[in-house]
């Protein structure tokens, strides 16, 4: 087989590929055998056919026709490697000449990885946040902790701010009820705005028995976007209550024995979370300043690709979550020109970063093992909420493992990079990644827990910005 590569544009090959027709002898004896089992002529069984009545019957061109549709990816996928071409996406095939007997010629048009310099990433600097933890911070947390364990005591009183409420709701439209609108022993925080507009100007004051009415807009039903005349009624008004910080709160809330012990405890992992913070920071941001630094063309076809099934996956999400691509846009304040601009921005930053990490994983001829595979499926699977067996055999099933297989390779390359570069915190200390200030290669499993809950701790201020957004970015 002989293979001739020109180079169309920087991102862009044809490859001139002249194969002898002896190489397409066992794909030949496979159509034959194949063209034999399909068809029926009279005193033959199907697949005992003689090649020169099935030549009669149905045509010697079939037969090579099926014999070089199954040949063609062979030989292409064998020309690539003997190239060493790194391809991306499937190629432009076209059967330029065939000589029965003789060869067989194709040509093959593939986008393929730009060529481009790595600078010297020992040399790189970047920022990232400081890993102290302040007191106040501390006592934060300890108060998100508190929460956790607080109860709702009633109280005989008027309903304030922050207070909790029993109530029941109910609207008319025109003097009519609103069937859908009609709601008992609903339980709301006074002040959080989040059933009705008027709701909360119309509860402060009301004692447990006591009735208002106030007008809305319905966001919801059968009448959404309806003015409606909302009565509420109040049933009871309690008050969180948080358990006091002293001893007996630290033994029930956690393993310590004093409250001192659980302070000190907090404070550790806490710094053990936001250390781990620095190692992601570094990665992202070294990644950035490599992006910045490499001039490299990207190849229009995987760019026009990625951002169409962007945009369709955007557009699932957002029928998934019962929006319009309107409502969307106004959520987001852009206009369709920005979205494009956004999306197709974000894909070409995303294939450069794939780019340079695949290009320092060669480098530095990094592989993975069947352990990091199966840590990667298993972390992959908790996040999708199925078992890793399942998952594991549905990317097999998809043939999505040799994808699997480049993602961990380059988390490994980002992770290497993190390692590599010089990293220093916002107040100007070294920062050494890839392991802590004891010496340990990670979180152990008690840090890592009270990452989780620290997490935790953060959600409600989390779920406050979320809740102002309409929806988020689309997906990288």
């Amino acid at each position: 087989m002989k293979t001739d590569v020109e180079e169309l544009s920087p991102t862009r090959v044809r490859l001139t590929i002249e194969v002898p027709f002896d190489e397409l002898k066992t794909s030949l004896d496979h159509a034959y055998r194949e063209v034999g089992r399909q068809v029926r002529i009279p005193g033959f069984r199907p697949g005992h056919v003689p090649r020169q009545v099935l030549d009669q019957r149905i045509g010697r061109g079939a037969v090579l026709e099926h014999a070089i549709n199954e040949a063609v990816p062979d030989f292409y996928t064998q020309a690539v490697r003997e190239a060493k071409l790194a391809t991306l996406g499937q190629p432009e095939l076209e059967i330029t000449k065939l000589d029965d007997g003789t060869e067989i010629a194709f040509t093959a048009e593939v986008d393929v990885r730009p060529s481009f310099d790595l600078p010297d990433v020992d040399s790189l600097r970047v920022v990232v946040d400081d890993a102290d933890v302040t007191p106040d911070q501390v006592e934060e947390y300890l108060r998100a902790l508190r929460e956790r364990f607080a109860s709702l005591l009633p109280v005989e009183r008027p309903a304030e701010d922050g207070d909790y409420v029993s109530v029941d709701l109910s609207a008319e439209v025109d003097g009519e009820p609103v069937a859908d609108a009609q709601a008992t022993g609903i339980s709301y925080e006074v002040g959080s705005g989040t059933i009705l507009d008027g709701l909360d100007q119309a509860l402060t004051g009301l004692s447990a028995g006591e009735t208002a009415t106030f007008e809305s807009v319905l966001a919801g039903g059968e009448h959404e976007g309806s003015a409606a005349d909302v009565t509420v009624t109040v049933r009871n008004v309690r008050v969180k209550n948080l358990p006091d910080l002293d001893d007996d709160f630290a033994q029930s809330a956690s393993e310590f024995n004093t409250v001192g012990e659980l302070r000190s405890n907090t404070r550790k992992q806490m710094e053990a979370m936001r250390r781990a913070g620095q190692a992601g920071q570094a990665r992202d941001r070294a990644i950035e300043a490599l992006i910045e630094q490499v001039d490299m063309p990207l190849p229009q076809g995987v760019v026009d690709h990625e951002v169409a099934h962007r945009h369709e996956s955007l557009s699932e999400d957002l029928d998934g979550a019962g929006l319009t691509m309107e409502q969307f846009l106004e959520g987001r304040d852009l206009t369709p020109a920005d979205l494009d601009k956004e999306i197709a921005d974000d894909v070409r930053r995303s294939l450069k970063a794939r780019f340079i990490l695949d290009k320092l994983a060669e480098s530095e001829e990094l592989d993975i093992t069947q352990d990091d595979l199966a840590n990667y499926i298993t972390q992959l699977a908790y996040q999708q909420g199925v078992s890793p067996d399942t998952l594991a055999r549905e990317l097999t099933d998809a043939n999505q493992l040799p994808a699997v297989v480049s993602d961990v390779i380059r988390s490994k390359a980002a992770d290497l990079l993190a390692e590599r570069v010089n990293v220093t915190d916002e107040s100007g200390r070294k920062v050494e990644i890839g392991t802590t200030p004891d010496g340990d290669d990670a979180l152990d499993g008690e840090e890592e827990a009270a990452a989780e809950a620290a997490e935790e701790a953060e959600e409600p201020a989390q779920k406050g910005r979320a809740g102002r957004r309409a929806a988020g970015k689309p997906k990288a």
